[in-house]
């Protein structure tokens, strides 16, 4: 697949409300927190969720104490199992499919993800090797995702999820490597996977090419940081400032990463990445 065409998918991969019937609102177990100002059961519809599968309190969700919906990304995964899975059926005309949708839309929502991380890997300018092996995961994955429910259902998501994290482990230290073997001034961070940096100041640190795969990076200070080839894969970035900083070659980043975020207008985020409304510029 060319790189052209990966990048379409990834940018293709945006959640659709229209086109959804409020599955992230109905299908998702919510606790309350700081986050979520409500404990709702998986199953169960959120009393803000109207008949139209619109919600009631859109324009004031952080406001009322429901900042984690303003974070949720599906990347399309509603939309897919609304139209596509289901046909077009809404759960409140066929309640008897209700229980089947709202099961087949977690396990969809990771496939978009591993679909999401794979094209993206395809952008990038990779060795034909692992772009061979990048494109045969990649239309498995698609296949995957265009069954019908039961046979979603019946997929053990965590034995697809293996061979999709060791080919994003070997992109990750394919680009990472050759990064820095052609700028002698990137000084790599050592031990960053999974490093505890909860609240520290990293304000216009160069962090280019580091590994930062399930970093604590909760509230630290990202102002200005030069953060171009990092790997963001399960990184945690909730209130962490990213004001100025630049991220425009990052590796896996999400847009729910960055929608827990902070940031500014003058944040360089990835093509397929949004700023969100909420930042303040």
């Amino acid at each position: 697949m060319h790189s052209e065409t990966a990048k379409n998918i990834r940018e293709s991969l945006k959640a659709d409300c229209s086109k959804c019937f409020g599955l992230c609102c109905t299908a998702l177990n919510i606790v309350a927190s700081s986050d979520f100002a409500i404990n709702k059961p998986a199953g169960t519809p959120c009393s803000n969720l109207q008949r139209d599968f619109r919600c009631k309190i859109h324009k004031n969700l952080r406001d009322k104490g429901f900042k984690g919906c303003t974070v949720f990304d599906c990347l399309g995964a509603g939309q897919k199992v609304s139209q596509d899975t289901f046909s077009g059926q809404n759960w409140q005309e066929h309640p008897e499919i209700s229980k089947k949708m709202f099961s087949v839309f977690p396990i969809m929502e990771q496939l978009y993800e591993m679909i999401a991380f794979i094209a993206e890997a395809l952008t990038f300018n990779i060795s034909p090797s692992l772009q061979d092996k990048l494109n045969k995961q990649l239309e498995k994955l698609q296949g995957l995702s265009d069954m019908e429910a039961d046979s979603i259902l019946s997929l053990d998501i965590t034995t697809c999820r293996l061979p999709v994290n060791e080919l994003l482990l070997e992109t990750s230290e394919y680009i990472r490597n050759e990064l820095s073997s052609k700028d002698s001034s990137i000084s790599i961070e050592e031990q960053c996977r999974g490093v505890d940096w909860i609240g520290k100041n990293l304000q216009g640190k160069d962090l280019r090419t580091s590994d930062l795969r399930g970093a604590y990076l909760i509230a630290a200070d990202l102002r200005n940081s030069d953060l171009r080839g990092v790997d963001f894969i399960g990184a945690d970035l909730r209130d962490a400032n990213l004001s100025g900083a630049d991220l425009s070659t990052s590796m896996f980043l999400t847009q729910m990463q960055i929608n827990s975020a902070k940031g500014n207008d003058k944040t360089i985020l990835p093509d397929h990445i949004q700023p969100p409304s909420h930042w303040i510029n």
